[in-house]
């Protein structure tokens, strides 16, 4: 053979050498960690993903084969307000704790049957009992799942009182560690006012048109009966945190999710302007700031507390 043949046979052998050990340095390379998902502080955040991929779940959730670790060995269950959805109402809290290692899911409940899309993401219209049932199937295919005993939840507006009844009505009170509220409304929205407790027991089991089950959220509806079943919407052994804003325009009076513990009840109640007077969050910007995002983090996992910042928090928004 040639001199320029052997040295393109030298050349094919050194490349097949090449790409040989790149190929066992790749099979024996460690796996690579998965990559962060972006963080988006900010209430509409998951809108957009909607959007894209109706009915879909944001990156990072529902993922039925995660496993809890020992740092976070229970699933966290996101639970979304009248009008929200498992995207729509979560595009700051998924990534945020899927980025710490938490398995987390979330639901879209009480979406009225037979509408079109983009109804379909319109959730929390359906009576509570109903959502309640949902939320009991879901959390049970979670724990299936995962193999976990007990979930935490996490709820935003109606998503803070309609699991209350799952615990109190639907059997779901040993499967709960951790309830965190962000704008509860446990005394119902217009608790003050007498006429209100006169409406919830006119109105509380009535079909309101567009939203069929918000009269239960009404004082002195059947719902919320049995939800204060024994004096408290509390039930003993679960980890209660409650997060309020003072500019809540629909838990009216704010006050309304301020319930002390008794005694043998794990209850601390948070209210954000208290620790920073530059939060001004109403009752969507609470569930999209980072400031409360934190104080989540914080409730979920106080052994490993996060700092939680004093920063501006919009109105609407609560983008930071």
């Amino acid at each position: 053979m040639s001199g320029d043949g052997m040295r393109t046979v030298g050349r094919i052998t050194l490349a097949l050498c090449a790409a040989l050990l790149g190929a066992l340095a790749l099979v024996a390379a460690p796996a690579q960690a998965d990559p962060k998902l972006p963080e988006n502080y900010n209430f509409f955040g998951g809108i957009p993903y909607e959007l894209q991929h109706p009915g879909g779940s944001l990156p990072g959730s529902n993922d039925f084969n995660c496993k809890p670790t020992a740092e976070h060995p229970r699933p966290v269950i996101l639970v979304h307000g009248t009008g929200g959805a498992k995207t729509t109402n979560w595009g700051s809290y998924v990534p945020m704790l899927k980025n710490r290692g938490y398995c987390v899911f979330a639901l879209t409940y009480g979406a009225l049957p037979g509408l079109p899309f983009p109804m379909t993401a319109v959730g929390g219209m359906d009576k509570i009992p109903v959502s309640a049932g949902q939320l009991a199937k879901f959390i049970d295919r979670v724990r299936k799942a995962t193999g976990a005993k007990t979930v935490d939840i996490v709820g935003h507006s109606q998503g803070t009182f309609m699991p209350a009844y799952y615990m109190k009505a639907l059997g779901g009170a040993d499967k709960v560690t951790k309830y965190v509220s962000l704008a509860p409304l446990w005394k119902g929205t217009g608790s003050t006012s007498p006429s209100m407790k006169w409406m919830g027991q006119l109105l509380g089991d009535a079909p309101i048109p567009v939203c069929i089950g918000c009269g239960g959220m009404l004082p002195g509806s059947d719902v919320y009966n049995k939800i204060w079943r024994g004096g408290s919407p509390y039930v003993k052994g679960v980890d209660y945190t409650n997060i309020m804003t003072r500019y809540d325009e629909l838990v009216v009076p704010y006050t309304a999710g301020y319930v002390p513990g008794r005694k043998g009840e794990s209850v601390k109640n948070i209210v954000v302007q208290d620790s920073c007077s530059q939060d001004y969050s109403e009752h969507m910007a609470i569930a999209g700031s980072r400031r409360a995002a934190y104080m989540v983090l914080n409730a979920l996992d106080p052994e490993h507390p996060v700092k939680v910042p004093c920063e501006f928090v919009p109105p609407f928004t609560g983008q930071s």
